[in-house]
């Protein structure tokens, strides 16, 4: 898809990859962008570094993604582009994790993108073209040591949009899911741990791998090139594979897990 002129929505947007994406597309001349996040005050400084407008918004809660398409719809007629970004690293552990913990980590990692897609996706078959991008993780693909929910929601992220895809990729919707390892956020500024195995990635580096994906139609975006040698080593032999993580397991069984 050309990306001067869409019409933009980011959610997660109030700092790292949103706010990079949102700088990213304001860059290309995009013709709207609206900036979402739970943090109003960090939206609009984003928003007005981009020209774009805030909106205070919980992703996990669907009344909220409601809202966000339709004040995006109020101001520009429509969304080309929907960035489904916002995510939560959530609480550590297994048996630390209480039910309570699932359901939030669940509802921002999982169901946001499920509500985006369903509320946004008919205008956008309706005009026979649109683009879905949501961020997922590494550990979506291969797992998160020490984590639990991180782990089990990402893998459930990647696989949800790899159904969009499959469902509607055919009928004009592109579909693109990002899948980094450790990039510099807030969420890593004490450490990445095993994350930051291959190093940590700029937001603004992720943010034009994510452009270049959607100009190209691409569905994995994984700018760490490393993590698509892993998933191949996965899928030849997954035993294999388990073995070699359990050898990482104990490397970093003190380290307590952050997020991409």
């Amino acid at each position: 898809m050309e990306i001067k002129n869409k019409r933009v929505v980011v959610t997660g947007a109030a700092s790292g990859i949103g706010k990079a994406l949102c700088e990213a597309f304001q860059k290309t001349e995009v013709q709207s962008i609206v900036c979402v996040d739970v943090n109003l005050d960090g939206a609009k400084e984003t928003a007005d570094s981009v020209g774009g407008i805030a909106v205070q918004a919980n992703v996990g809660q669907e009344p909220d993604i409601i809202s966000v398409i339709e004040q995006a719809n109020s101001l520009s007629g429509g969304i080309d582009i929907f960035c489904s970004n916002a995510g939560i690293g959530g609480v550590p552990g297994f048996f630390e994790v209480e039910t309570g913990d699932w359901q939030n980590i669940w509802e921002v990692n999982v169901q946001s993108h499920i509500f985006a897609a369903k509320h946004v996706l008919p205008q956008m078959l309706e005009r026979g073209e649109g683009y879905l991008m949501s961020t997922a993780s590494a550990a979506g693909l291969l797992t998160q040591i020490g984590s639990a929910g991180y782990s089990v929601t990402k893998a459930a992220a990647v696989s949800f949009a790899e159904w969009i895809k499959i469902t509607y990729g055919s009928k004009g919707i592109g579909v693109s899911c990002l899948c980094p390892q450790a990039v510099r956020t807030a969420m890593t500024a004490q450490g990445a741990g095993v994350a930051g195995v291959d190093g940590m990635m700029e937001p603004e580096d992720v943010a034009n791998d994510v452009l270049d994906a959607i100009e190209k139609n691409r569905f994995l975006v994984t700018p760490h090139a490393e993590v698509l040698e892993y998933v191949s080593r996965k899928g030849n032999d997954r035993d294999r594979w388990i073995s070699g993580m359990q050898r990482l397991q104990e490397r970093y069984e003190d380290w307590v897990p952050g997020e991409e």
